[in-house]
């Protein structure tokens, strides 16, 4: 019951990060994922993903939906996204920083530079990859807070405990 109430809470500050916008040409990039990439650290990948998910649709739902129904496809992209850097933290939290702000920050734009056009793309890019940047900074510095807070806790932190970078060699 308290891995739920944790989730909660970080989709709850995933919304929260929906109101802080960083300007972009086209449309603008909100710091809502954070929340997810830090439950994906200390709930598991697929809570953080759950909370990436719901936090891109609250998110878009706060921007009035700028690109319509390709918000499902991009909350879908979160998802999948936040579940592997999730994965990927289990073995090596550096990789998984690489991988998400490679994958966030360039790639999960690319199916819009087909349907939209590449003038979309590149109007989005350079806030997307601000903004997957300061996501991820904020991320790792809540992590590093609240890992020693939340170790304390029963059962909380069992993800980062289990699969700590120097338990696996």
């Amino acid at each position: 019951m308290k891995q739920y109430a944790y989730l909660i809470m970080f989709i709850a500050l995933s919304v929260v990060g929906a109101f802080i916008k960083i300007p972009a040409y086209i449309s603008s990039v909100a710091l809502d994922s954070f929340p997810a990439l830090v439950a994906a650290v200390l709930l598991g990948p697929v809570a953080g993903a759950v909370a990436a998910f719901f936090g891109h649709i609250m998110s878009s739902y706060l921007a009035g939906f700028p690109l319509g129904a390709f918000h499902a496809m991009i909350a879908v992209e979160m998802f999948l996204l936040v579940w592997a850097f999730g994965v990927i933290y289990r073995k090596n939290k550096y990789a998984a920083a690489v991988f998400f702000f490679i994958a966030n920050g360039f790639l999960a734009a690319v199916p819009f530079s087909f349907l939209i056009g590449k003038g979309f793309y590149f109007g989005l890019l350079p806030g997307l990859i601000i903004g997957t940047a300061i996501n991820l900074m904020i991320g790792h510095i809540v992590t590093i807070k609240l890992v020693p807070i939340l170790e304390k806790q029963k059962g909380v932190h069992r993800h980062e405990r289990r699969y700590h970078d120097s338990d696996i060699k």
